[in-house]
Order: structure tokens, then C-alpha cells, then sequence
């Protein structure tokens, strides 16, 4: 175990992020400002093509803010994934709503649109599914399934920083998107979220919402929450967004490596016309996923993830008797490897190594 530990994930905060947050430390102004404007305005031109962008604290709170935004609230369903990050379901249950959850197709991961048929009922006002790991969900199937049931689609963008579909940026399809700013992001503001929507209205009751429901001080238009984002967080994310698309490419050469290269395993597939960012390299170990992940880094120093090991409809908040097969294959088999954009060719190396190995010694 000589060979140095090749973490998961790894945020890389250089000397430009450091002079960016002394810079606003030295005008004294750290609460939401000038800077985070700046942040919003520059977001919206680099990854969403020019569509409104409202900055908050944190992807939960983007997500929660944008469905109360949209009129989500008490008697609503909202369709989600059970496969993937708990603050999905979380958000719809902080509006009073009821999330539902559907199935995933097992090739990208993210939400089956028969499944989301099936779950459809005169109580379902949205579908909120996530890009998940990087990788769009089908926007064009998603998209006919709400026109043609006459609900809204929101998504569910956090892993999903310049993915695009036919061309077209992920956060610009549904009445609003949310991207997470969270460290171990594609890029980050230390923490942080990022609202996207092309709705005037949505728009304004996001900007209300995050700050007790005032646009002007004192002259409170409704119930609102302390969600901003402050001028500190903000200088961190603009020298971020300077550099995600360099990152996006290492990740996605980083990718192509691994996919060349691996053998015994189940690599992640891209479907025609997306561009996968790449969160995360999520492959799949058909038996014995936990051993493997356990062997890597025991015997190997190659550091792993496991996203999501238990599907939201078995969590404790969200218990429910639905059959989800595919979901619950997925918690039992991915394994999402090293790829982000401080990795060396040595490092590549190694995890194809122990990956091959380990496969190898496993079948």
C-alpha cells in the first residue's frame, strides 16, 4: 500500500479562488450583493444559454424553492426517481406535496418514461427527473409524457454542469432546473445552488423566496426563507465557471480512457446526442459489488463510491410497497470510479489495474 490513496472526488480551489474571496472580504459587503449578480448573470451565459439564473444556498434549497415557485404544494404529486440523492424527494415532501416514485431505465440511470406513465394520476402536477451522474434524462420523452398528461417538468440538474442534448443545455427544458454547487461538484462555490428558469413569474417568486419574501427591505410580499447566497460563495463560483468547461473535457478524456480500457465490468453507455459531464464514472459489478469496492481500496488505494445504495422508497421518510426492479438492481450493482479532472495518466493507470484484476479474480 505504498502507491498514494486516488481519492473519489476531489475539488480543486486554486490562488484565482483565494484572491477572488479576499477581494470581497476587503470591501467588507459578504451578504448577497453586487457579486452574486454577477455570478447569475454569468452562469446563465456560460451554461444556460442565456435563461434566467437565481442563486441560493444550497442545491436542497433550489430544488425546494423552485417547486414552491412553480405552485407545487399540499395535495400535488410530483413523480421522482427513487434512484438518487435523497434530497430529491425531500424537496417535493418540504412543500407539503407527495412525491411518487418511478422507475429508471438501466442503461443511463435516470427516470423510464413507461414507468412514469404508469405512475401518472389526477393528483400528478410535474415530473422532476435528475440527469443523473452527468448524463441527460430523456427530455424528449419526458417532454411528450407531461404534454400529453398536461403536467409541468422540472429538473433535477445537480450532477449535471454543461450536459446537453442535441446541442441544447441541460436547465433549459423544464419551467425550472436546479444545479447544485455542493464542493465534490463539477464546479463548485463551496456550497451553494443555482435556480434556472425561463418563467418571468417563477423567476420573481424564486428571487422573493430566498429572501423572506421581499424584493424591496421590509416590504414583505409573502412567506419567505433566508436561502441567499452571499458575495464570499459567489467570487468562489465565478473563477469556477471559468474553468468547468476545461474540467468537462479532462473528465470526459478521463472517461474515454477508462471506457477503452476496462475489461470484467459494466461501463456506462451515452445515448445519441448527449453529452455526458461525467460526476461521475458509474459502472456496473453484477456480483459481489461491495467486496469490490471494499478491494480497491484496501488492496489497491483507488477510492470509490457507491450512488445510491438505497433507493429512496425504502428510506425511512418515503416507505413505500412499490416494485421498482430496476431501481433496486442498480442500488445493488453500480460503483462509480475516480474520473474527475485532477487525476494523472499514472492514476488512470492504476484504476484500470485493479479494476481488470479484481474483475479478473472475481470471475
Amino acid at each position: 500500500m505504498s502507491q498514494e490513496f486516488i481519492p473519489p472526488a476531489k475539488p480543486i480551489i486554486g490562488d484565482e479562488e483565494r484572491r477572488a474571496v479576499d477581494a470581497v472580504l476587503a470591501t467588507g459587503q459578504l451578504a448577497q450583493g453586487a457579486e452574486v449578480a454577477e455570478f447569475e448573470k454569468e452562469f446563465s451565459q456560460v451554461l444556460l444559454d442565456g435563461r434566467a439564473a437565481v442563486a441560493v444556498n444550497s442545491g436542497t434549497s433550489g430544488l425546494h424553492l423552485g417547486l414552491l415557485a412553480a405552485g407545487i404544494g399540499p395535495g400535488d404529486e410530483v413523480i421522482v426517481p427513487s434512484f438518487t440523492f435523497a434530497a430529491t424527494a425531500n424537496s417535493v415532501a418540504l412543500t407539503g406535496a407527495t412525491p411518487v416514485f418511478a422507475d429508471i431505465e438501466l442503461d443511463h440511470y435516470t427516470l423510464d418514461p413507461a414507468s412514469v406513465e404508469a405512475m401518472i394520476t389526477d393528483k400528478t402536477a410535474a415530473i422532476m427527473p435528475v440527469h443523473l451522474y452527468g448524463h441527460p434524462f430523456d427530455v424528449d420523452a419526458i417532454g411528450a409524457l407531461a404534454a400529453k398528461h398536461g403536467v409541468k417538468v422540472f429538473e433535477d440538474a445537480a450532477q449535471a454542469h454543461g450536459a446537453a442534448v442535441n446541442g441544447r443545455k441541460v436547465g433549459t427544458f423544464g419551467d425550472f432546473a436546479m444545479f447544485s454547487l455542493y464542493p465534490t461538484k463539477n464546479m463548485t462555490s463551496g456550497e451553494g445552488g443555482m435556480v434556472s428558469t425561463g418563467l418571468t413569474d417563477v423567476e420573481r417568486r424564486l428571487r422573493l423566496l430566498r429572501n423572506q419574501g421581499m424584493e424591496r427591505q421590509y416590504e414583505n410580499e409573502l412567506v419567505g426563507f433566508n436561502a441567499r447566497m452571499t458575495n464570499i460563495h459567489a467570487a468562489i463560483g465565478r473563477v469556477q465557471l471559468t474553468k468547468v468547461g476545461g474540467w468537462t473535457r479532462t473528465r470526459q478524456e478521463n472517461a474515454a480512457f477508462l471506457d477503452a480500457n476496462l475489461s470484467g465490468v459494466i461501463t456506462p453507455e451515452v445515448a445519441e446526442g448527449c453529452e455526458h459531464v461525467y460526476h461521475q464514472y458509474t459502472i456496473r459489478v453484477p456480483e459481489g459489488r461491495d467486496a469490490f469496492a471494499q478491494a480497491l481500496k484496501d488492496e489497491y488505494n483507488v477510492g470509490c463510491g457507491v450512488y445510491y445504495p438505497i433507493p429512496n422508497h425504502r428510506l425511512a421518510p418515503f416507505q413505500t410497497d412499490d416494485e421498482l426492479p430496476v431501481t433496486e438492481e442498480a442500488a445493488q450493482t453500480v460503483l462509480s470510479l475516480p474520473v474527475h479532472p485532477s487525476l494523472s495518466q499514472n492514476d488512470l493507470e492504476r484504476i484500470v489495474e485493479a479494476v481488470n484484476k479484481l474483475a479478473k479474480a472475481g470471475s
